[in-house]
């Protein structure tokens, strides 16, 4: 197996600070630790005695490594995860998705890496056939050692367990040596550490467990060198969102939408527009036939795709749509189907998966990215007073957030293709978005607390010509509220963002272009320091 990839926890604990941190549940679980150093005849008795926990098929959490470089590597990945759910392993956090240098044998493709954590009732011995059979059922032969693979999968723990046996041990031998395997894992960690991770790290043999250990590679600042690179596959790409702002333009097919209603439902309006954003600069477009503004009325299924096909089918069409991704703006899982199927690249869920649920399952089969945006409620009740009442709105966002990745994750979307939204506007009061605004940051923290792979997605915002931005320059009319928007995109994309949403794609792309270049100077005088 190869792997790389790596945390992008953007403050790392100290060194004393993370052992203090995780001492406590260490000492605690070094105590239940099962077969630390097992006689043989302890292993038998692990693998084999009638009345050990095993023979009672009680869940037990997992880790497993995946790695490709011959093929399709992103399908291999996708084939793998599909046969281990049909093996018996449920699946509920993904790491991101590494490309990496072959080690050991450099004459060879690149790898693809990541890692899945999960839960089975197989046994060790079990669990490593199942994985076996899927290997060899995808092609995987004995082959050269360290040498070109559609599919590897090793298991890197087995519950809090230490295995020691011919042909099997946990945890995996060659974590502590790999920065391939070492990147996928710690983002499946949290910088909150509960039982079983605890007696992870406790594996590590350093006082500040795998973290610690991950510093010594480099950390953070190893990813896109030495050919540690974090990738987003969309299409045939890989795609690195840390390179640059991509933009994305808006198209409404909407007659009451708040910013454009009415001026794109015809086919040649549409088309011209789209052509428009696209020679502006727009890298995505996204296209929404629902209007999704405050009270706004909900269309069924049926009349959505009676607005969405014909323009969708037209756009396909122009020439300077080749090469550029199209994103389809939908809470509706028949909607995203059939959007998909004619070409769209991405699912925009202004939901996050509760206004229709099944858009999880469809979305997983689609194998596209997929946006999930925080709200509360639906358009016609988001403003409400309890929808609008937040404690911290940047930790219950960001927690109620990480809900809709988890739920999205268990139903099969992989976290190497999501993309998190804080919803600006929605459910919000002015305060509110400006406070996200300048605490998206803030928000990664608080998700790296429980997944430190989900607070590596990319992260879009979409400020462009909201009321807020109306609220605070004057601005009743929309359209006027596009200087606004720059400097609303401006503080969102030094604040971490990605991914700006906008209407005004021309300026707003000038805004991303002066803000690539603050952050590359900013990240140069860092790494001179």
């Amino acid at each position: 197996m190869h792997a790389t990839g790596i945390l992008e926890l953007k403050a790392p604990f100290p060194q004393m600070e993370i052992f203090r941190h995780i001492r406590p549940k260490l000492n605690h679980t070094v105590k239940q630790l099962v077969c630390l150093n097992p006689s043989r005849e302890s292993q038998q008795s692990f693998f084999h005695a009638e009345n050990s926990v095993h023979t009672q098929r009680l869940e037990q959490e997992i880790v497993i490594a995946l790695g490709s470089n011959v093929g399709d590597r992103v399908n291999n990945f996708n084939e793998a995860l599909r046969l281990m759910k049909k093996s018996g392993i449920q699946i509920t956090r993904h790491a991101c998705l590494y490309e990496t240098e072959p080690a050991y044998m450099t004459n060879q493709p690149m790898f693809l890496n990541s890692a899945v954590r999960g839960t089975t009732k197989l046994k060790p011995d079990e669990l490593l056939k199942a994985l076996k059979q899927i290997e060899k059922q995808m092609g995987r032969t004995d082959g050269i050692r360290y040498g070109p693979r559609p599919i590897d999968l090793d298991i890197l723990f087995y519950g809090n367990h230490k295995i020691e046996s011919e042909g099997l041990n946990i945890p995996h031998v060659s974590i502590c040596e790999r920065p391939f395997v070492l990147a996928p894992l710690i983002d499946l960690l949290g910088t909150s550490i509960n039982d079983v991770e605890a007696s992870w790290h406790s594996f590590s043999r350093c006082n500040g467990g795998f973290f610690e250990l991950w510093k010594t590679f480099g950390g953070d600042s190893s990813i896109g060198k030495e050919g540690l690179r974090r990738v987003f596959p969309i299409r045939s790409q890989l795609l690195d969102w840390s390179k640059r702002t991509h933009v994305m333009g808006v198209l409404n097919l909407t007659p009451d939408s708040f910013s454009d209603g009415g001026k794109f439902q015809e086919l040649d309006a549409a088309v011209a527009h789209v052509k428009q954003l696209l020679s502006d600069g727009a890298d995505i477009i996204d296209i929404g036939a629902q209007s999704t503004r405050p009270s706004a009325h909900r269309l069924s299924p049926a009349e959505e795709l009676q607005r969405l096909i014909p323009i969708l089918d037209a756009v396909m069409q122009i020439p300077e749509v080749e090469g550029k991704l199209l994103s389809v703006d939908t809470f509706y899982a028949e909607v995203a189907y059939e959007a998909v199927k004619r070409g769209a690249h991405i699912v925009n869920d202004i939901s996050g998966g509760q206004l229709d649920p099944d858009i999880l399952t469809v979305v997983a089969e689609l194998g596209v990215p997929y946006v999930v945006m925080h709200l509360r409620g639906e358009p016609r009740t988001m403003q409400s007073e309890k929808n609008l009442h937040y404690e911290d709105v940047c930790g219950v966002v960001a927690s109620e957030l990480y809900a809709r990745v988890s739920e999205a994750e268990i139903s099969g979307i992989p976290l190497w293709r999501i993309i998190l939204d804080p919803g600006i506007g929605f459910a919000k009061r002015t305060e509110h978005n400006l406070e996200i605004l300048m605490g998206l940051e803030s928000m990664r923290r608080e998700i790296a607390k429980r997944s430190l792979a989900t607070s590596h997605a990319p992260l879009a915002v979409g400020p462009s010509r909201k009321r807020f931005l109306g609220e605070i320059c004057g601005r009743d009319d929309a359209v006027e509220r596009d200087p606004a928007t720059v400097a609303a995109v401006t503080a969102g994309i030094l604040a971490g963002a990605n991914i700006i949403r906008v209407h005004n794609v021309r300026d707003n792309l000038d805004a991303a272009k002066v803000c690539d270049a603050l952050l590359r100077r900013k990240r140069e005088d860092g790494e001179r320091s």
